[in-house]
């Protein structure tokens, strides 16, 4: 399976973007500091050429610390480019955007130049969250449930520093599948375009290793983090199933029940700070799956040809 989600109102989405982008200085994109790769939108990315960039590492309270420095160091390395971190109980995350958005244009400010400062991200990534917290009030609707935000909204921070809010959207092609699975398990993907099972079990692969112990922590199996590391992940899930009680009659596992225990786990927080990817990771990942739609292209041009010819 590969996820794909892109509902009709991302579309004319990025219709809006496109044209509000030519009149903004600077673009935000608020990124899941548990996913930061798999949650940076190229479409976004494709649409900004050229400007300025501050990327949000969000809900960092959530994220492995030590990832989370490793992705703020890639961002900060490019030319362009700013990288913070926020989490929800964050004092003057305002301060920290408008402080990092003049930076990188330091050209604009007052009343004749005002900061125009576009703020993007994939759905439930946390962005009309933050919005509210930075102008105190409930300025955009909020909810667990991706697509939340459906229309563009303009916020004043400051006298000369003006705000777009969009609402979250994903791409039309996700061609990293182990980004399809990350957005799903963290929540940004509509539940009717994924089965929970089979992300589950992806989610298993990514973190049995390098968080076995968060995951014994958690469901107290009384195993070593060698022997949990070292389990097939559908194992993993039946422990996670048998230790909750997610049973069919006859003490079957109910492998359903199970995956929505795990992933309510993983997005609550519950397992404990955990980051899916490293930037070696989702660049190797990207490279892999570049040539794979490079191949598929020089296939089907092959195929056509030939068919021409025949």
């Amino acid at each position: 399976m590969t996820v794909q989600w892109f509902p009709g109102h991302m579309h004319a989405t990025r219709k809006a973007m496109a044209q509000r982008i030519k009149e903004i200085d600077v673009l935000i994109e608020m990124l899941d500091a548990r996913l930061p790769g798999s949650s940076a939108n190229p479409m976004l990315a494709q649409l900004t050429v050229g400007k300025p960039s501050l990327k949000v590492l969000n809900k960092q309270d959530l994220a492995d610390p030590v990832r989370t420095e490793a992705w703020l160091a890639h961002y900060n390395a490019r030319p362009g480019t700013r990288a913070i971190g926020l989490h929800a109980g964050m004092a003057a995350p305002a301060r920290a955007l408008i402080h990092a958005c003049r930076e990188l244009v330091p050209h604009r400010g007052g009343m004749v130049k005002p900061v125009r400062v576009l703020i993007g991200g994939i759905p439930n990534v946390g962005k009309s969250t933050l919005i509210n917290t930075l102008v105190g009030k409930r300025a955009a609707q909020t909810g667990d449930e991706a697509g939340v935000t459906k229309q563009e909204q303009r916020i004043v921070l400051a006298d000369d520093f003006y705000l777009y809010d969009t609402p979250g959207v994903l791409w039309p092609k996700i061609i990293v599948p182990q980004s399809g699975y990350h957005l799903a398990a963290s929540g940004a993907v509509g539940r009717n375009a994924y089965d929970e099972e089979e992300v589950a079990l992806e989610l298993l692969e990514a973190i049995k290793r390098p968080y076995a112990h968060l995951l014994e922590a958690r469901y107290r199996w009384g195993w070593a983090p060698e022997a949990v590391a070292a389990m097939p992940a559908d194992e993993l899930l039946g422990a996670i199933g048998r230790k909750r009680g997610a049973l069919l009659p006859g003490g079957r596992l109910h492998a359903q029940k199970a995956a929505e225990i795990l992933l309510t786990d993983f997005r609550s927080g519950a397992l404990g700070r955990i980051t899916l990817e490293t930037p070696d990771e989702y660049a190797a990942w990207l490279e892999a799956a570049l040539q794979a739609e490079a191949a598929r292209a020089a296939e089907r041009r092959s195929g056509s040809g030939g068919k021409r010819a025949g």
